[in-house]
Parts: structure tokens; C-alpha cells; sequence
């Protein structure tokens, strides 16, 4: 069995992302399953391969987050894990608000 490596924990996260790899005006759009405060899993069938380096922003109904990300896993015709680089404050916070709703939600504990 696989070793769990994961820095924080992931809590089911439903979001629209787009990334872009490095300079590139070519953009993809999946969706998120799961969030952490280091990362996240992005559903598609052709994931970006291990190690590209990706401008990210992840969608909510309400809010969005920006940053920059690193492909850590791919599994072809599954998606791929990011781990979050260079996270600006402001959506650190975001991405903190979206965590503690995600781990209420999780708990069966009322919002």
C-alpha cells in the first residue's frame, strides 16, 4: 500500500479550475474533487505531465483562488495532484475558508 505523503489533509472539494503551463495563453479547464491547504485533485482525462509547472485559478459560485502549482501526480485518463506554490495572502485566505467549510461538511456539523 501506498504511503501516505500528503503534508495536510484533503477533504472533498467540488470547484471549476483553469490552469495554464508556464507563460503559455493555452488554458484548460477540469474540476476539482479535493482540497488541501498544500494542494489539490483535478479530475480530466489528459493530465498535464509530472512536474509541469502551472498558473492555476480555482472557481467557487462566489470566490475564486490564484496561484501557481506543480503537477506532483498524473494518472493518464484519471486527473492529477497540484501542490500549491507562491500563494499570495489574500488567497490563502480564501483557500483557508474554503478548507474550514469543507471540514465542517465533512464533520455533518451545520455551517
Amino acid at each position: 500500500m501506498e504511503q501516505e505523503r500528503r503534508r495536510s489533509p484533503r477533504y472533498p472539494f467540488i470547484a471549476s479550475i483553469e490552469m495554464r503551463e508556464g507563460t503559455s495563453e493555452d488554458k484548460r479547464t477540469a474540476r476539482v474533487t479535493e482540497l488541501s491547504l498544500n494542494g489539490c485533485y483535478v479530475k480530466m482525462e489528459s493530465p498535464y505531465p509530472k512536474g509541469t509547472s502551472l498558473s492555476v485559478k480555482v472557481f467557487t459560485e462566489t470566490e475564486f483562488f490564484e496561484g501557481q502549482a506543480s503537477v506532483i501526480f498524473a494518472r493518464s485518463n484519471q486527473g492529477m495532484g497540484l501542490m500549491f506554490k507562491e500563494t499570495k495572502p489574500y488567497y490563502l485566505m480564501v483557500l483557508r475558508k474554503w478548507l474550514l467549510a469543507a471540514m465542517m461538511a465533512k464533520k455533518g456539523t451545520p455551517r
